[in-house]
C-alpha cells in the first residue's frame, strides 16, 4: 500500500455502500460527509445504469462524476455522459443465444432501458430498486442489442452459471468484461466497461493519482479496481477470492462496512 493520504474514495453500491434490501445506513451516510469535510472526493462505481446511482449520489450529497455498467460510463452529475462503451453487436447475439439454449434469465440494459426475458424472476424486484428502471417485454432486441451496454444472465444454480460463464468466456475471449457482479448475475460489458479502467478514468477525471485512491467492493467485478488502486478494502461477506485480492477487509455492508473502512483505513492515513 502506498503511504500517501487518501484523496479519492470510489465505493461500489450494491453489497457494499447498501444493506442487501438495499437500505443505506445512516452511519455510511454520516462518514462520507464527514470525510468530504475532510477533502477527500467520494464517488460511485456500480455495474447500475446512471438511473439506480444517482438516487444514491443524491441522498450523500455527492457530485460526481460516476461510473456506471460497471465503469463502462462516466456521467456527470445530472446524468451527462462524458464517457461511454457499448457492446459489440456479434458477440452480444452470442451471449444472448447461450441464455437462451440454458434456459434461463436474460437482461439486457441500455443507457435508459431495461429488457427482461422473465418478469417473475425473483430477483427483478430488486433489480427495480437497483436500477431505477422498470423491466420492458423483450422486443426491438436488434435493434436495442446496438445500443447494448450491460447483457446479464440471471441463475442462482452455482453449477449451472460456471458452466454458464465457462462457455461464455469461449465465446468473448478477450473482446469484452464478463465478471459477476453477484453470485447470481453474470454481467457482460464492453471490454473498456470494467471498473480497472473505470476507476483509472474518474481518478483522471478528479485530478488525483491512483496511489491516492482508496477503493471498496465485495464482488468479483471489483477486484479489477483492486489492482489500480492504492488502497482496496473488501467487505466482510465477500466471497475469500474477492477478500485475498484486497489489503483490508472491513465489516460486511449489513453492518455499516464502508462507515467501518473508513474509520480504520482511509481516515488515519489524513493524519
Amino acid at each position: 500500500m502506498n503511504d500517501a493520504p487518501v484523496r479519492l474514495l470510489v465505493c461500489d453500491i450494491d453489497g457494499t455502500l447498501v444493506r442487501h434490501d438495499k437500505s443505506l445506513p445512516d452511519e455510511n451516510i454520516v462518514a462520507i460527509r464527514n470525510l468530504i469535510e475532510r477533502g477527500v472526493a467520494v464517488t460511485l462505481i456500480s455495474a447500475r445504469p446512471a438511473a439506480g446511482i444517482m438516487p444514491i449520489a443524491d441522498m450523500l450529497g455527492l457530485t460526481g462524476p460516476f461510473g456506471a455498467f460497471n465503469g463502462g460510463t462516466i456521467f456527470a452529475n445530472r446524468g451527462e455522459v462524458l464517457i461511454d462503451n457499448v457492446l459489440p453487436l456479434a458477440i452480444t447475439r452470442q451471449l444472448l443465444q447461450l441464455s437462451i439454449d440454458e434456459c434461463v434469465t436474460r437482461w439486457l440494459f441500455t443507457a435508459d432501458r431495461w429488457l427482461s426475458s422473465d418478469h417473475a424472476d425473483p430477483h427483478t424486484i430488486r433489480e427495480v430498486m437497483s436500477s431505477g428502471l422498470r423491466p420492458e417485454a423483450w422486443e426491438d432486441t436488434e435493434n436495442l442489442m446496438k445500443q447494448g451496454h450491460k447483457l446479464v444472465a440471471v441463475c442462482d444454480d452455482d453449477t449451472q452459471m460456471d458452466r454458464i460463464e465457462i462457455a461464455a468466456r469461449e465465446i468473448a475471449g478477450e473482446a469484452i468484461t464478463l465478471v459477476r457482479s453477484q453470485d447470481y448475475y453474470l454481467d457482460a460489458t464492453a471490454i473498456r466497461a470494467n471498473k480497472g479502467d473505470g476507476v483509472a478514468q474518474l481518478a483522471g477525471l478528479h485530478g488525483v493519482d491512483l496511489a491516492q485512491v482508496a477503493v471498496i467492493g465485495d464482488q468479483a467485478n471489483d477486484i479489477a479496481m483492486f489492482r489500480r488502486a492504492g488502497m482496496a478494502i473488501a467487505m466482510g461477506q465477500a466471497r475469500p477470492a474477492v477478500k485475498e485480492a484486497a489489503q483490508f477487509v472491513a465489516a460486511s455492508n449489513e453492518q455499516a462496512g464502508v462507515a467501518d473502512a473508513i474509520a480504520r483505513y482511509i481516515l488515519p492515513t489524513l493524519g
